[in-house]
Formats: C-alpha cells, structure tokens, sequence
C-alpha cells in the first residue's frame, strides 16, 4: 500500500492540475526535495505524512485521502466546509 500512496501523490503533483513547481512553492519545499520524497522507486527518501497532508492542501486533491480511507474500510464525505 505504502509504494501505491507514493505513485498516486506523484502522478497528482506531476499530472495534477497545478504545475509541480508550484505545489512545491506552496508547501514550502524545495522542487527537487519534493520530487525526490514523491518518487516511490528513491528508497532512501520519504513522504511524510506531513507533506502529504500539505500536498493534499495545495492540490485539492482527495483521490489520496479516498484512497487511504478505502484501505481502512472508511469512506470520504465532504463537510462542505472549505479551509482557508
């Protein structure tokens, strides 16, 4: 499961509708590092969760977080409430 997060946050920030560059400019990391800790074949780098959680933020993408939830026998429901 773990690789399956890391392939699905890469093809949201490479494919995603907001340019890498800009998602990494967003949650404060340098292009390269991002690029590095969301490739699931580089071993000695990692995703945190807090990067992810920051990922999921700037793309207002929850495909990820669906994801994950399914694994677990949950489900994601909007609030309708928006954070800034």
């Amino acid at each position: 499961m773990t690789e399956s997060i890391t392939k699905m946050t890469q093809d949201v920030v490479l494919e995603g509708n907001s340019p890498a560059k800009e998602v990494a400019q967003k949650i404060g990391k340098p292009y390269s590092t991002l690029l590095r800790e969301i490739n699931p074949f580089d071993q000695n780098a990692k995703l945190g969760a807090g990067t992810l959680l920051d990922i999921l933020k700037a793309t207002n993408e929850v495909r990820l977080l669906e994801h994950m939830a399914k694994c677990i026998g949950y489900t994601v429901k909007p609030n309708n409430v928006h954070p800034a």
